[in-house]
């Protein structure tokens, strides 16, 4: 058997968000915010994937999202680019998902809380050794939560986990396992194969059962990561190189300018302004 890298988001949205996904998802989610503890029951999965869905790739990131029994709505996502300004793009969507809940002429007592959910293949929180980092609404000098926790943001970072295929414990050591590590194998470790729900993650993965479209997307998406990574990490040493991050700007213009349009593409502007020099306005004429 040969299984597609679930790390890259077209193959996470087709393994935890096609229709038939439920009892992936489900599984999944318990595993991940919920320490394996059976909370969901049940959920309503959101736009699904539907292939072949995707035709362009430039600034295209999928997410997977699902509404739980209890109305609470879930995004999950996948990212393997560490880019400047990700934890604000996160908390933006977040809060974006909870304020167009409501119709016009809603009352707020109709708001239902919003989970997001990230998995990182890049460590996130220096400052931290968790492998899952749960941030919630807290009082900051008496540590109580806020009364209603609507908002709640949860961080999976993939290179913190370091279990090989023989001791995966829990359910979530399983699931983390099967994200990090599955595109390696050739079978279902025999630690997985008491999940049924990782066995139809394991099916939903293998290359012999996708269309030929499909394989083409998901190598296109794989293409396009790995020249976003080149391109960020090329473009961060010319700059280094030159001086520029130091703001040693002087006849240096046009060489920062060459930079910057190389990366127009494929980091935000503020992002663009600290690895160049440049001025956010200049990046912005540029684009």
């Amino acid at each position: 058997m040969n299984f597609i890298n679930p790390k890259t988001d077209f193959a996470f949205k087709k393994i935890f968000g096609s229709p038939e996904s439920k009892g992936i998802l489900i599984s999944f989610l318990n595993a991940l915010i919920y320490q394996g503890e059976s909370i969901i029951e049940d959920l309503e999965i959101i736009d699904p994937y539907l292939a072949p869905q995707i035709t362009g790739l430039k600034d295209t990131y999928l997410d997977v999202k699902a509404k739980l029994n209890d109305g609470s709505l879930v995004i999950i996502e996948m990212q393997v680019l560490n880019v400047e300004s990700f934890a604000k793009r996160i908390l933006y969507n977040a809060a974006k998902a909870y304020s167009l809940q409501l119709n016009a002429g809603e009352g707020y007592r109709f708001l239902k809380p919003v989970i997001a959910l990230t998995i990182t293949d890049f460590i996130m929180f220096e400052e931290s050794n968790s492998l899952i980092s749960h941030f919630i609404f807290k009082e900051k000098d008496n540590n109580f939560t806020l009364p209603e926790g609507e908002l709640s943001l949860v961080f999976v970072e993939l290179p913190r986990f370091a279990k090989d295929s023989n001791h995966l414990d829990s359910l979530t050591d399983k699931w983390i396992y099967f994200l990090k590590s599955s595109n390696t194998l050739e079978s279902v470790p025999t630690t997985m194969v008491d999940v049924p729900e990782i066995q139809q993650a394991f099916r939903k993965a293998d290359r012999a059962n996708l269309s030929p479209q499909e394989l083409e997307d998901l190598e296109k998406r794989e293409i396009f990561i790995q020249d976003q990574k080149g391109i960020i990490v090329q473009a961060k040493k010319e700059a280094k190189k030159e001086g520029l991050i130091e703001g040693k700007m002087e006849g240096k213009m046009e060489k920062a300018i060459e930079i910057a349009r190389k990366l127009l593409d494929v980091l935000d502007d503020e992002t663009i302004s600290q690895t160049t020099g440049l001025s956010l306005e200049e990046v912005r004429t540029l684009r």
